[in-house]
């Protein structure tokens, strides 16, 4: 196995650890087609979820000001109008904070290089052992499709599992073939580059071996499962997450995890429920929170420059009780919208 081959999915994924996009991966979107019922209850599902619409946001305190740009990290054409309307915000910036930036992404692949352990398990049980026949029969042919044979697969932590199908087949091998996602994040950082801007990371490197730690046997066999139902038409399931961000709402991809769950993965809703937020908790509040100290660091260094700093982040990132959005609210911030014009925003 290539660790370094499937490096780049990995690093692009983690944000959102959802399926993917691009324009020469062909799928239909999933709401289109869903009865209306079922349309509505996930649209309400999503009511309550504070600031759940809109990907572009400006937080004010105290002179402080800051640019927070939720970002799909996949790509796509229509990322030219988001670059059109921020690029010269970057260029004046003091500075642009990411997930991962250049130096963060060379660690992590130096790191899987170097100590295959951080994403293969090999003393442990083996993922035939750990599921059912139907399971595994299932399990190991998505991600054969997505290059990882059975023999590899066998031996991967549950995690990194997970992660893997949430990419489609076809953006796996787009991203093997350009070496990046090409999503918004690496145009913003190639834009910051471009302008002698400091390009900083909101968290360390490792972080991805973190967030995962802990977990019982039983809740890693479960998130496979909850991942599983979206594996099979993962182009589909793409293009509607690439339609709803453009939209600015991306936290109906998140809600729509949840249903196909319920409907697909052979858990009851109970856990499929504590899935999700097992999940969340991981994957978005606590890096919500840990992020909050960088940005209002950065942002009170660039008021006595005189400037602005811009983050950006998964849009997933945004909403929510322990969203940025929030987080830096309870702070004491400001917020309000920012529209890009051809954009919609979920409004």
């Amino acid at each position: 196995m290539s660790l370094r081959r499937h490096l780049a999915a990995l690093v692009a994924a983690m944000a959102l650890a959802l399926p993917a996009a691009a324009q020469d991966c062909a799928g239909r979107n999933l709401f289109d087609a869903m009865p209306p019922a079922r349309l509505a209850e996930l649209r309400g599902a999503t009511e309550d979820i504070p600031n759940h619409k809109g990907l572009f946001w400006q937080a004010e305190k105290d002179g402080r000001r800051v640019l927070l740009l939720g970002t799909y990290h996949f790509a796509d054409p229509r990322h030219d109008l988001t670059m059109a309307r921020f690029g010269p915000e970057i260029d004046r910036a003091a500075a642009l904070l990411v997930e991962a930036g250049p130096e963060e992404e060379a660690k992590l692949a130096e790191a899987m290089t170097a100590d295959p352990t951080l994403i293969l398990d090999a003393t442990g049980p083996t993922l035939p052992e750990r599921l059912d026949a139907q399971e595994w029969k299932a399990l190991s042919q998505a991600l054969d499709e997505r290059g990882l044979p059975a023999v590899i697969a066998s031996r991967l932590r549950p995690w990194y599992v997970a992660v893997m199908l949430g990419i489609s087949p076809c953006m796996k091998r787009i991203v093997e073939t350009r070496g990046d996602a090409g999503g918004l994040d690496h145009l913003l950082i190639a834009r910051a580059q471009a302008a002698q801007v400091p390009v900083r990371a909101l968290e360390p490197w490792d972080t991805v071996f973190s967030l995962f730690k802990g977990m019982s046997a039983e809740e890693e066999e479960d998130m496979i499962r909850a991942a599983m139902p979206a594996a099979q038409y993962a182009d589909d399931y793409a293009t509607t997450l690439a339609d709803a961000y453009f939209a600015g709402d991306s936290w109906m991809i998140w809600e729509f995890g949840r249903f196909d769950a319920y409907d697909n993965s052979g858990l009851t809703r109970a856990q499929v429920d504590a899935q999700m937020r097992l999940a969340q908790e991981k994957l978005m509040d606590q890096r919500n929170e840990s992020w909050i100290e960088p940005i209002e660091k950065a942002a009170g260094q660039a008021a006595g420059e005189g400037k602005a700093v811009v983050v950006g982040f998964g849009a997933l990132h945004l909403p929510g009780r322990h969203g940025v959005l929030r987080l830096l609210e309870q702070r004491g911030w400001t917020i309000s919208p920012i529209t890009v014009e051809g954009m919609g925003d979920g409004r």
